[in-house]
C-alpha cells in the first residue's frame, strides 16, 4: 500500500470517529433534554416508568398552597380533582404571575415521595387574558375582506 493511500486511510478513519463521537454526544443530548408532557392523571398511571423520565406537568396552583422558602417554592397543581404536589428548586425566583388559581407548568421529575421536583416553572394568569365583567364578548375575528372592513369601519354592514 501507497504512502498516499494510507494518508487517506488514516484521514478517514479519523473523520469516522469524530462523526461518531459527534453522532453519540448529540444522541445522548437530545434524550437528556427531551421530556414528555403528562396529565396528572396519566402522571398517576404510568407506574414505575414515571420515574426514569423526565416529564411535564400542568394544572391550575391550588389557592393557599404556595409555600416560600429562599428559592424554594412548594406547592399543589390540581387538574380535574386530581393533587400533585409540587416542590420547585430552580435557580430562577418563579415568574411574578405564578399566583394561587394560575395555570402553571412544570417541568422536572416525579419521585418515589410521590412529590413531582421541579426544575423549572412557566405560569400564566388566567384572568390577565379574560374580557373584564361586563364587557362586551369579543368579535369573531378580523373581517375576511377589505369591503367588510371598511363597512364595519363606515359603520354600515353589507
Amino acid at each position: 500500500m501507497s504512502s498516499e493511500s494510507s494518508r487517506y486511510l488514516k484521514f478517514g478513519a479519523a473523520t469516522l470517529v469524530i462523526l461518531l463521537a459527534l453522532g453519540y454526544l448529540a444522541y445522548t443530548g437530545v434524550q437528556e433534554s427531551k421530556s414528555y408532557y403528562v396529565t396528572i392523571k396519566e402522571l398517576r398511571g404510568m407506574g414505575d416508568t414515571a420515574f426514569a423520565k423526565r416529564l411535564r406537568v400542568a394544572g391550575n396552583v391550588q389557592p393557599g398552597s404556595i409555600r416560600r422558602t429562599g428559592t424554594k417554592v412548594e406547592f399543589v397543581l390540581v387538574e380535574n380533582d386530581q393533587l400533585l404536589p409540587v416542590v420547585y428548586s430552580g435557580t430562577e425566583a418563579p415568574p411574578d404571575t405564578f399566583k394561587d388559581n394560575s395555570q402553571a407548568l412544570a417541568s422536572g421529575r416525579f419521585e418515589h415521595d410521590g412529590v413531582f421536583h421541579a426544575s423549572e416553572i412557566q405560569a400564566k394568569c388566567a384572568s390577565k387574558y379574560a374580557p373584564a365583567p361586563g364587557a362586551p364578548a369579543p368579535s369573531n375575528g378580523p373581517p375576511k375582506s377589505m369591503t367588510e372592513a371598511r363597512g364595519t369601519a363606515a359603520g354600515t354592514s353589507d
